[in-house]
């Protein structure tokens, strides 16, 4: 299965929560047309004002060729008793020959030319999706069935009831307006159906998501250290240990440290993923101080000439301050053995806890000076867009997203196919 099979099959929820609402919208209020009659009233007003000035020209050129051919034969045949007994078994049959061989070779060059410039990719897109094959007394009598869309005008109570319907597919107020009010931009007053709607919204939700789809940077400077924190259950342990099978894939060596001294689960899950990775994974007793541990595993990291040290950290919630404290400590020792460090703080968000995660980047941020998102859980009931909430808001870099359980399913953030799975469309 491809990426972008899993990533639409995790969002279906999302995706079917987003057309059910759009279906109803468009129905109330709109009215069916046919799919020829739909392309003729969007094409139709801009054809309008490039025949006036068309025809004018063509009646000047059509006179000005025909004369030429006239006065070109003329002067040949004074020319022809100097030159026809040196050139005339020659000259005839090269100038017969390439005639027809140059006008098919120009037609089939022309015509796939014209039809993309002409006719807007859009439509394009769109025509197979609404077409309909004849049925079969449509066959048996040589006529085609044809299919009605319905189509309703683009207005301020449709608007309103767009904003409603993104905000609760958890895109944020203020999200939820930006992409709207795009919509409406040089489309106010004309009528849509629901998959033009949907093609609209993707648009604008991969303009949004575009500046922040970055992979995680990569620096000269050894150990890179790398922080991953989250709250419980955000996915941390399973990032990591696919996190590090993708550098250790790349040709880098990679540490990583059990930094969740608190539960033995924890550490047990580490060691697996280490495991499968190939990767060697640095515990401490149960019980023992995190912030100790990243520093032990520094030194260690330095030693053995390791390009990246990945510290896992325990989970916490954003609203325990003595948590975050500890958290704080992690870092503030991890600076004492570099001053640089940690390169990249990493924040895992479970894509079920909708809007709380913006909170809780607000948090981490504070304390940990959060530098790139990872979202996991895209399976969650219509929480998808949070994650274009998120880039709107705050602008951190998206360096990948959890589409699966399996060691290679986490993956490079791609903002289109995300805006198309979202939207339930095809890529």
């Amino acid at each position: 299965m491809s990426l972008f099979s899993k990533l639409k099959s995790r969002l279906m929820k999302s995706s079917s929560k987003i057309d059910e609402g759009l279906e109803a919208i468009v129905e109330d209020g709109g009215a069916e047309s046919g799919i020829e009659e739909a392309f003729v009233e969007e094409t139709s007003g801009t054809p309008k004002a490039e025949p006036a000035p068309v025809p004018e020209p063509e009646p000047e050129v059509v006179p000005e060729p025909h004369p030429d051919p006239e006065i070109v034969p003329q002067p040949l045949p004074e020319d022809q008793p100097v030159d026809v007994p040196q050139e005339l078994p020659v000259a005839p049959e090269p100038d017969v020959r390439p005639a027809p061989v140059e006008m098919p070779a120009e037609q089939p060059t022309e015509v796939p030319f014209e039809i993309p410039t002409e006719i807007p990719v859009e439509d394009v897109i769109e025509a197979p999706a609404e077409t309909v094959k004849p049925g079969f007394l449509g066959r048996l009598l040589g006529r085609k069935e044809q299919k009605t869309v319905t189509r309703r005008v683009l207005d301020d109570d449709m608007l309103e009831q767009l904003e409603e319907l993104l905000i609760t597919a958890d895109m944020g107020v203020e999200t939820s307006m930006r992409v709207t009010a795009a919509m409406a931009e040089g489309r106010y007053g004309k009528k849509l159906s629901v998959e033009e709607i949907k093609r609209l919204m993707a648009r604008e939700v991969a303009r949004i998501m575009e500046p922040v789809a970055k992979p995680m940077p990569l620096y000269r400077k050894t150990p890179q250290v790398v922080l991953v924190v989250g709250v419980n259950g955000s996915g941390k342990t399973t990032t990591i240990g696919k996190l590090a099978s993708q550098f250790k894939a790349a040709g880098k060596s990679v540490v990583i440290a059990a930094g969740d001294t608190f539960r033995a689960a924890a550490v047990e899950q580490l060691q697996v993923w280490g495991e499968r990775a190939g990767v060697p994974v640095l515990t401490a007793p149960e019980g023992s101080d995190p912030a100790s541990l990243a520093f032990d595993a520094m030194t260690k990291a330095q030693e053995s000439g390791a390009d990246l040290l990945m510290i896992d950290t325990a989970g916490r919630l954003q609203n325990r301050q003595d948590l975050m404290e500890e958290l704080a400590k992690i870092v503030r020792v991890i600076r004492k053995k570099d001053e640089t460090a940690p390169h990249n703080t990493l924040l895992v968000l479970d894509a079920t806890t909708g809007q709380n995660a913006l909170s809780q980047v607000e948090t981490f941020q504070k304390l940990a000076d959060v530098s790139g998102l990872v979202m996991t859980k895209l399976d969650g009931t219509a929480r998808g867009g949070v994650l274009v909430s998120l880039a709107d808001k705050f602008g951190l870099p998206i360096h990948a997203i959890g589409v699966g359980e399996q060691i290679d399913d986490l993956a490079p953030f791609d903002p289109e196919e995300f805006a198309a799975a979202l939207m339930g469309l095809e890529v």
